[in-house]
């Protein structure tokens, strides 16, 4: 399954709001992530978060942070919770960045695990 996490830190509000979209329709074989088109992807799961907790569960680590991240309305698989919170450490250091997307295929973790 092709998976699309937007992650936008609004330092104005103080929030950090994380969506979650996925390709719910079938795909053809062999369809790069990124060749996926936006219009194929459907919304699945969206929170908002205050950038405070956000910042004090950095200052823990990054176990922390994804311990805060994940919640009933958004609570993606391990290896895409950790490259979500390596993501949210980057924007939180950047003055520049506001928003972040990450692109995620299924397939990619399948392969990975039978290399190990």
């Amino acid at each position: 399954m092709h998976h699309k996490y937007l992650i936008s830190h609004d330092r104005s509000k103080n929030i950090l709001k994380i969506r979650e979209f996925a390709v719910i329709d079938k795909i053809p074989k062999n369809v790069l992530t990124m060749v996926v088109q936006k219009e194929n992807y459907s919304l699945i799961g969206q929170e908002t978060y205050n950038s405070e907790t956000v910042a004090n569960s950095i200052s823990k680590g990054k176990r922390a942070l994804v311990a805060t991240l994940r919640t009933k309305n958004l609570y993606p698989i391990e290896p895409y919770a950790y490259k979500i919170a390596e993501s949210i450490i980057t924007l939180f250091k950047s003055a520049d960045e506001h928003s972040i997307e990450l692109l995620f295929d299924d397939i990619d973790l399948l392969m990975m695990s039978e290399v190990v």
